[in-house]
C-alpha cells in the first residue's frame, strides 16, 4: 500500500510546499522550529498511512469527517512535540522516518522492503547522531525536499511520480543542503 496525496487539497498542499521551502533553506538555523516541522509531517504522513486501517477498526470514525481531519493532525502535533524536545533523538528518529516513509511511499509496504528500509533506516540513524550539524543540514533538507516533492506531484497532476519522485527529492536536497552548508559556515 503507498501513501495517496493526491487526496490532500490545494491548501494542504501549499502548507506543505512552505514548510518543506523553510526546512531546506533555513533547517540549520531553526533546528527547533524545523524538528517540529518535520515531526509534525511525519506524524501527519503516519496518520493518513494509518486511517484506512482506523477506519475499519473503528466504522462509525469513518463516517465522521471531523476525525478524518483531526486524526492526522493529532498525530503530528503528538510527534511534533517529542521531535521539539529531544535533539540526538531527533536527528536519528527523523533520518529512520525519512527512510521509512520514502521506502512505504516508493516501494511499498510488505515486510521484505520493511525490512530493508528498517536497516537503512538504522544505519542513517546511526551515522546521523554521530555527525550532528552535518546529519542536521541534510536532514532538515531531505525532509523539506520530501515535502516538496509530494506538494509538486500533488500539485501537477501531470508529471510522472514513478520518473521524478527520485529526480525531484534528489536534486531538491541537494539545492537545499548546499544552501545551508554554504550559508551556516560560522553557525554551531
Amino acid at each position: 500500500m503507498k501513501l495517496d496525496f493526491a487526496s490532500f487539497g490545494t491548501p494542504e498542499m501549499l502548507i506543505m510546499t512552505a514548510a518543506g521551502l523553510a526546512l531546506m533553506f533555513f533547517g540549520y538555523r531553526i533546528k527547533k522550529v524545523a524538528f517540529f516541522i518535520i515531526w509534525f509531517i511525519l506524524g501527519y504522513n503516519l496518520m493518513v498511512f494509518l486511517m484506512p486501517t482506523l477506519n475499519n477498526m473503528v466504522p462509525d470514525m469513518a463516517t465522521n469527517n471531523l476525525y478524518q481531519i483531526l486524526l492526522p493532525i493529532a498525530g503530528g502535533l503528538l510527534l511534533a512535540l517529542l521531535g521539539f524536545s529531544i535533539e540526538k533523538l531527533c536527528v536519528g528518529g527523523i533520518c529512520f522516518a525519512l527512510v521509512m516513509l520514502i521506502t512505504v511511499q516508493y516501494f511499498g509496504a510488505e515486510i521484505q522492503t520493511l525490512a530493508i528500509g528498517g536497516i537503512i533506516g538504522i544505519i542513517a540513524a546511526g551515522a546521523a547522531v554521530m555527525l550532528m550539524k552535518p546529519a542536521t543540514i541534510i536532514a532538515t533538507s531531505l525532509a523539506g525536499a520530501y515535502a516538496l516533492t509530494i506538494a509538486i506531484l500533488a500539485l501537477v497532476p501531470d508529471i510522472s511520480k514513478e520518473t521524478y519522485y527520485f529526480i525531484i527529492l534528489g536534486g531538491a536536497t541537494a539545492v537545499g543542503s548546499l544552501f545551508q552548508f554554504l550559508t551556516t559556515k560560522r553557525v554551531s
